[in-house]
């Protein structure tokens, strides 16, 4: 039963808000490079940074982006299960997750959720952000994208320096 009184639900709330500021961002700036930025346009903002519009029926990298349209109900019905699992991982660690496993939790389910109302909705996700390295660019990306890579990022950190670590001051320091 949610409590707001509960600290260990005013936090599961927190997260949550995160995770929807995130697709809220996510879905504002890709429904602002719909309307403005035809598509594969570019807008250059620094010799290393382009905005651009593009529409990537495939995963990270373009990857299955050819695959004849079955990849959208794939990735839709993968990007729902791994959002319930997260959900539930953050309601049942409420009360004992690091800083780093609940943001990173946060942010890759803000990002899973608003590349699926993308793939609901279009059938594709929208990149428009577009690094280059030289004369090579890097795979545009969008906010969503960010997001669930800095929130891989968290979780990798707390894996390694926080989670499943024995408290200081215990026989296994």
């Amino acid at each position: 039963m949610l409590h707001a009184r509960d600290p260990g639900t005013r936090r599961f709330i927190v997260w949550i808000a995160v995770a929807l500021v995130v697709v809220v961002v996510d879905q504002v700036t890709k429904l602002a490079v719909i309307q403005f930025i035809e598509q594969y346009g570019r807008v250059n903002i620094t010799s290393f940074l382009n905005l651009t519009h593009q529409k990537n029926p495939g995963a990270a990298f373009s990857f299955l982006a050819d695959a004849g349209g079955w990849q959208r109900w794939f990735f839709i019905v993968l990007a729902t299960a791994i959002s319930i699992v997260i959900v539930a991982w953050l309601w049942r660690s409420r009360t004992t997750a690091p800083l780093p496993l609940a943001a990173g939790l946060a942010l890759v389910l803000g990002g899973a959720i608003g590349n699926l109302v993308d793939r609901i909705a279009y059938g594709h996700v929208t990149d428009f952000i577009q690094v280059w390295f030289g004369s090579w660019p890097f795979p545009s990306f969008n906010f969503a994208d960010a997001a669930i890579s800095v929130g891989a990022a968290l979780l990798i950190i707390d894996s390694l320096f926080y989670s499943g670590r024995a408290p200081a001051g215990t026989a296994d320091d």
